[in-house]
């Protein structure tokens, strides 16, 4: 077993002390959002409390200590991503946000008509949708990188649908809704044969191992910090300069601008230019307090205590002769995703939640996935480093407590 210390760490989270229905929480819902530990509230509340005011350009005592410390922000997540440069670290509100600033942006200025963009069959709604836009404005067409009944993606097809045509790569680091964990700087390189660009959603990736876009070398990587012990509202899309330079904004207004007149407006260099109007000054600081917060464990012992907890799930979920488990590739991170024949995952959930046990039950946001394993739904277990074995024990016997119920 990993060297560590879980009771530890679960003490700097105050929600998982309380109890649900009667029972101790068992927070197994972190795909969806993780938990926030007191060192990123206290520095939030801080914000609110002590340095409220607008950054940027204002001349003011309060507005100069929430700049310093927004753009501070900034400076973590450079470091904590090895972006080469702190000016190629967009704040955006999330993944969702970040991605459509990368899909109408660049779609609209290197995207035509009868050109592709490739996206993958195990994508969350919010890398798709976007690139279909575009696609449907400009003509263009999108192509799907097949998987197969592992939930893993097929790469000689991968590699034989690029061409001349293709513009975009549009792929997740990790599965929301399998766990896949993507072969992706593989993927890129590959694609980078073609001069194509790669955007890699990395929503389920940052918060479980440690990443490196410079050694990725992905060309945008998007992510956000709700699920990465952060606050709501905050994210981050990371794009090499050569791209947001020649990208024009995504949103226009206060703030984004050199120069305004009747006649013509000038835009500010990045990141400025795709940061139009007041941000969420307090969600960025929390974030950045978040990647202390990560810097200050030992984040490469969590994502193998995190791995051996997966592995424990897969087992113990495995044994019982009713479930079948939807996803089962070779490399896979944080997310247990199952269904019980018989019973609707709403159902499980519903169940699962009066044992004060927290997943989530539905198609994540991933429909083309659950069409693929022809189920209208599965209920997700997604993990973190605070999760322990007996929580693990406690979603095992719930399971046949729901199968018992329904039998």
């Amino acid at each position: 077993m990993t060297n560590w210390d879980v009771e530890k760490i679960r003490k700097d989270f105050p929600v998982l002390s309380q109890t649900v229905n009667g029972k101790p929480l068992v927070y197994l819902d972190n795909g969806a959002s993780s938990q926030v530990p007191q060192s990123v509230i206290d520095r939030t509340s801080k914000y609110l409390a002590e340095e409220h005011s607008n950054i940027h350009r204002g001349v003011h005592y309060l507005s100069q200590h929430a700049t310093t410390a927004y753009e501070a922000a900034r400076e973590k997540v450079k470091r904590f991503i090895n972006a080469p440069d702190v000016k190629e670290c967009i704040f955006v509100r999330g993944t969702t946000e970040g991605v459509n600033l990368v899909a109408f942006s660049y779609g609209r200025k290197f995207i035509g008509e009868g050109d592709e963009i490739l996206v993958s069959q195990m994508e969350h709604h919010s890398n798709i949708i976007p690139w279909q836009m575009i696609a449907e404005e400009k003509g263009a067409t999108i192509r799907v990188i097949p998987m197969n009944e592992r939930g893993e993606l097929i790469i000689d097809e991968y590699e034989n649908m690029l061409n001349e045509r293709t513009k975009m790569v549009a792929v997740a680091h990790v599965s929301n809704s399998l766990g896949t964990v993507n072969p992706v700087k593989e993927m890129i390189a590959t694609a980078h044969k073609f001069g194509v660009p790669v955007c890699v959603d990395a929503a389920q990736s940052v918060p479980h191992f440690p990443v490196d876009v410079q050694d990725l070398d992905c060309d945008f990587f998007v992510f956000s910090g709700h699920k990465m012990f952060g606050p709501t509202g905050s994210g981050v899309m990371y794009g090499k300069r050569k791209w947001l330079d020649a990208m024009p904004p995504y949103q226009t207004g206060g703030g984004m601008i050199r120069t305004v007149s009747f006649e013509k407006t000038t835009f500010a260099p990045i990141p400025d230019k795709f940061e139009a109007g007041t941000p969420a000054i307090a969600a960025g600081i929390g974030l950045g307090a978040a990647i202390d917060y990560i810097n200050a464990i030992d984040f490469e012992a969590a994502a193998a205590y995190e791995h051996e907890l997966l592995e424990y799930a897969s087992e113990r979920l495995g044994d019982i002769p009713e479930v079948k488990i939807i996803g089962t590739a070779a490399e896979k991170a944080s997310v247990l995703s199952f269904t019980i024949e018989g019973i609707h995952p709403h159902d499980i959930g519903t169940i699962l939640d009066q044992q004060g046990i927290a997943i989530r039950a539905g198609h994540h946001c991933a429909q083309p996935v659950m069409e693929f394993f022809d189920v209208p739904a599965t209920a997700r277990a997604s993990f973190a480093f605070y999760n322990t074995r007996e929580e693990v024990d406690k979603l095992a016997d719930a399971v046949q407590k729901v199968i018992e119920v329904f039998a």
